[in-house]
């Protein structure tokens, strides 16, 4: 049996059960059959789109508030990108020195080595210490590339090994 043959039958079918109902019953179903088919197109095609207009509405004042950030963004990129970047005191021995005695931290052993320093405290706040390698890796691109840290008494007190290294590159901050 052909497709053809198969769509024909449901056609006589249809058409049979068309003319066994009375003109007030086509008139019934023609008009239900209408309004299932309104509501059909409705939910598969209006709604979908009206509620994604609404939505697109609803968001489009945040989305323009978002473009206008990202214009700042890009122009103040654009501006710093022609600035060159400040340069930074090159790590010595005494800079590191008076960098740790300004936060009340006394090295028992700062050594300079190329551009490597290492440092060994004892008994130094972990915070107080955590916060001077925080100052340094923002203010003069100093980097901790070893560390060996261990809890000493009181509670909070650290004794620490480091080792520092300068990044001398522009695009590493």
């Amino acid at each position: 049996m052909s497709a053809f043959t198969a769509v024909s039958g449901l056609k006589d079918q249809m058409a049979l059960y068309w003319m066994a109902r009375t003109e007030q019953e086509r008139k019934f179903l023609g008009i239900g059959g209408a309004l299932a088919a309104l509501l059909l197109v409705y939910a598969l095609f209006l709604a979908p789109a009206l509620e994604g207009s609404a939505v697109l509405r609803a968001e489009l004042p945040q989305l323009k508030q978002q473009k206008a950030q990202l214009e700042a963004l890009a122009k103040t990129a654009a501006e710093l990108s022609g600035q060159t970047a400040p340069q930074v005191t090159p790590m010595s021995r005494e800079t590191l020195s008076a960098s740790l005695t300004a936060r009340g931290i006394k090295p028992e052993s700062l050594s300079m080595t190329g551009e490597y320093a290492k440092l060994q405290v004892s008994g130094v706040a972990f915070s107080n210490l955590f916060a001077w390698l925080e100052a340094q890796r923002l203010e003069n691109r100093i980097s901790v590339l070893e560390a060996a840290i261990t809890a000493s008494t009181p509670a909070g007190q650290v004794d620490a090994t480091v080792t520092l290294r300068q990044n001398t590159d522009a695009s590493s901050r």
